[in-house]
């Protein structure tokens, strides 16, 4: 099912806010549509009433629609805060496009409308949320609120980090030391969602295992976004002719058929991200393989399923 929306949408009424709507909108609506009809944005308001306690707050209008039994939630009880995490180095830059958009992004833009879009549903939850953008370094960090002020000055963040045309910024991946840093600044136990392609100076990935590793040490759910473009970064799909490939951090070039190297390439880039799986797995962090190109119900389901599983 496709939820991607009109690019023209933006310009006309010039508003990641309202397209982060729009997604989330269209997705919800998918749901119903799919085999995960009844499963609702407004879980967070109600969970299922357990045999022998007290029935004084059980929603009994709701049970007239469902026949089941659900017990109301109080404010104290659903407030979840949330810190969203892009890496806004410039191997997120990549695949390089002459005008990045929703039906078209690179792995920033795809990661700015992504998180716009779980912003919409925090928001919709009436949840706490603060946003971290890192490079080589923290490029800009807010605590977790949950006023309508707050919401707004958060998109119009995000909205100066969607690429303008012709961008073209050498920013190195300090991922490690940034999420260390982000893991000290957060003192209350918090969703992490981290958008990222995870991609680091070779012999340097320990580093970032223990970064990810010393979220968790604090006790914070953690859903690790990795974001790719799948068919150019892992299957390595180019036609068999010659290329100038070049580092979009260290800016260094080397000429190339990709057949030539495409075995040893995919090798190695597939045992890093098969690595960080297993790492995610053995620190109970979400991994989620996130292609730019398969739509942001990618994101979101898993971003729900995860909040489901804190209730």
């Amino acid at each position: 099912m496709n939820y991607s929306i009109d690019h023209n949408r933006l310009q006309q009424f010039g508003s990641l806010e309202f397209l982060a709507r729009q997604v989330v909108e269209g997705f919800i609506v998918g749901l119903h549509k799919s085999p995960f009809h009844g499963f609702s944005v407004e879980f967070a308001e109600h969970r299922l009433y357990n045999s022998g306690e007290s029935i004084k707050h059980i929603d009994w209008k709701l049970y007239g629609r469902t026949d089941k039994l659900f017990v109301k939630r109080f404010e104290e009880e659903t407030n979840l805060r949330c810190q969203l995490v892009i890496d806004n180095s410039s191997s997120m830059y990549f695949p390089v496009r002459e005008k990045p958009s929703i039906d078209q992004p690179n792995k920033i833009t795809f990661s700015i409308y992504a998180a716009a879009a779980i912003m919409n549903l925090l928001r919709r939850q009436r949840d706490a949320v603060g946003l971290n953008v890192f490079s080589e370094q923290i490029e800009f960090t807010s605590a977790a609120k949950s006023s309508s002020v707050h919401f707004k000055y958060l998109y119009s963040e995000l909205e100066k980090l969607l690429p303008p045309i012709g961008h073209e910024v050498r920013r190195n991946t300090l991922a490690a030391e940034a999420l260390h840093h982000i893991a000290d600044t957060i003192h209350k136990r918090s969703l992490v969602v981290i958008f990222s392609d995870m991609f680091q100076n070779h012999g340097e990935s320990e580093e970032l295992f223990s970064a990810l590793q010393h979220l968790r040490h604090n006790k914070h759910e953690v859903i690790l976004f990795h974001v790719v473009d799948k068919r150019q970064e892992l299957d390595f799909e180019f036609e068999n002719r010659p290329y100038r490939f070049i580092d979009m951090e260290s800016g260094h070039q080397i000429k190339v058929n990709p057949m030539e190297v495409k075995a040893e390439y995919s090798r190695a880039v597939n045992a890093f991200k098969n690595e960080l799986k297993l790492k995610c797995g053995q620190y109970r962090i979400d991994f989620v393989e996130a292609d730019i190109n398969a739509g942001f119900e990618q994101v979101l389901l898993p971003y729900l399923l995860k909040r489901e599983k804190l209730y």
